[in-house]
């Protein structure tokens, strides 16, 4: 079962290119790491050149720090000018997301920062060349396909809760006591790790979608080593796992209604429309011209919610709906293939196996079937089209999970703190722009400093405003911090 809405940059997951860790002999003498040739993956070739990759042995328990070990993958591209200001270590979300696949791809959108920053992220615990996690095969996700998360009847109930402890129980299998301590706090530690051995004396840091939750933690954790830190796209801490459900639901019904004005439509009524064509496929499911696969109406959901993620995807959901009011489903199966990372062959990438570890040891509410239920009308009305789904989900993501989570939400208080930059977009679907107010609050008086753009899509920068990239640039590169409240139209 495929986590219905994640926190990832999907921007930057769409690039293909990816890279892996290298054993290599170099080292810059400023932390001990030995960097390399970045090496081919089954995702994608070797990055060029410019980027290396090493090997970091961080404590598996950081309440055991002369314990067990594990491995962090690491990529760097040194900075190009001579005015150094450190090293810039990136987070894309996720939670799950590889900084070694998508930092190569996202370079392009931050080479202004590159003059004085090395551009530097990693593989977060449980993710891809940091002990990733594989819970289940290409089959038994294709298979899973089939389960409706949004049961309408109690074998539907049955099958979906059944399929959520089968996937908990495969993660167990392959993880190990590794899936004990894959959490927000546990990366946090690691990130200091990683500061310390990079050589810097404060974290400057470039956190995106769940990212923005843990560069929160780190800065609760270690308020006196913030440097330069910038927020975007950010995920409301206070919000618990209803609340983000909630959130979501009221993200995606507004950026479908800008969609729909945008083609002339009422908002309201275009998406009657879209909730009838979904109920219809769940009970036929679309051809796709594939032998063996159908559109079913959770795929079919998921494929409508992918190019809200971008308004430049806009028209695509347009052809896709079209398509699929003739009765034909394949264009939104491909959108929903390219949100579950399944390609072509089959073969299915694994962020939602690694999301689902970190979140499920995260997030310690764990609603009932009845406590769900009892939701799911307030969710139909914020979103006649993605409430059931998301209502279901927050009693079906982490059921009967094989360990407890550690809180109802972060703590991100930051009291000592140097100032942080949070960045919240009116119009994002996935992280609602309250939640960067609350992040701004929450980190402290005059720690959070709130900017506001007035746009669409999920994140600020590289995202056509002027006035967000110059603001930040400004920030990361010469320590010049906005008034709070600033917004940019």
């Amino acid at each position: 079962m495929t986590r219905f809405v994640r926190w990832t940059a999907l921007a930057a997951a769409s690039a293909l290119l990816a890279g892996g860790c290298s054993a290599g002999s170099s080292d810059d003498g400023r932390g001990g790491l030995s960097w390399g040739r970045c090496k081919a993956t089954a995702e994608g070739p070797a990055p060029s050149s410019d980027w290396q990759c090493a090997t970091l042995k961080v404590p598996l328990d950081w309440s055991e720090p002369d314990g067990e070990t594990i491995g962090l993958g690491l990529i760097r591209a040194k900075a190009r000018g001579g005015d150094r200001v450190g090293s810039l270590l990136f987070n894309f979300g996720g939670p799950g997301a590889s900084g070694l696949s998508m930092m190569p791809s996202y370079a392009p959108t931050v080479s202004s920062l590159r003059e004085r920053y090395d551009l530097v992220s990693w593989d977060p615990r449980g993710v891809g060349a940091s002990e990733g996690v594989r819970c289940r095969g290409d089959k038994e996700i294709q298979a899973a396909e089939s389960v409706d998360v949004s049961p309408d009847t109690p074998a539907e109930e049955k099958t979906y809760f059944e399929d959520a402890a089968d996937f908990g129980e495969g993660c167990r299998k392959n993880a190990g006591k590794l899936m004990a301590h894959v959490s927000t706090a546990d990366s946090a530690r690691d990130m200091d790790r990683i500061r310390e051995v990079l050589g810097d004396a404060r974290l400057n840091y470039f956190g995106i979608s769940y990212g923005t939750e843990l560069g929160g933690t780190y800065a609760h954790l270690f308020p006196k080593k913030v440097g330069r830190m910038m927020l975007d796209a950010v995920v409301d801490p206070g919000a618990d796992t209803v609340g983000h459900a909630e959130n979501q639901a009221r993200g995606f019904q507004r950026a479908l209604n800008g969609y729909l004005a945008s083609t002339g439509q009422d908002p309201e009524e275009g998406t009657r429309k879209i909730a009838d064509l979904v109920r219809r496929i769940d009970a036929r499911p679309l051809p796709v011209g594939t032998p063996g696969r159908k559109l079913t109406q959770t795929l079919a959901v998921t494929g409508i919610l992918l190019p809200l993620y971008s308004k430049d995807s806009w028209p695509t959901l347009t052809s896709a709906l079209d398509a699929a009011e003739r009765g034909d489903g394949s264009e939104l199966l491909a959108l929903a293939d390219r949100y579950n990372e399944r390609d072509p062959s089959g073969r299915y990438g694994t962020t939602t196996h690694s999301q689902r570890v970190i979140s499920c040891l995260d997030d310690r509410q764990r609603p009932t079937t009845a406590e769900t239920k009892r939701l799911l009308p307030r969710f139909e009305k914020i979103s006649p089209v993605f409430g059931t789904f998301l209502g279901w989900d927050t009693a079906g993501w982490c059921h009967d999970w094989p360990v407890p989570g550690q809180h109802d939400t972060p703590e991100v208080s930051a009291t000592g703190a140097a100032p942080v930059l949070v960045v919240g977009n009116t119009g994002d679907p996935a992280t609602p722009y309250e939640g960067a107010r609350r992040m701004a609050d929450e980190l402290g008086k005059g720690v959070g400093v709130m900017l506001t753009w007035r746009g669409e899509g999920h994140g600020a920068y590289g995202s056509g405003s002027d006035c967000v990239d110059s603001t930040v640039n400004a920030y990361l590169l010469d320590g010049t911090v906005p008034k709070d409240g600033k917004v940019c139209s």
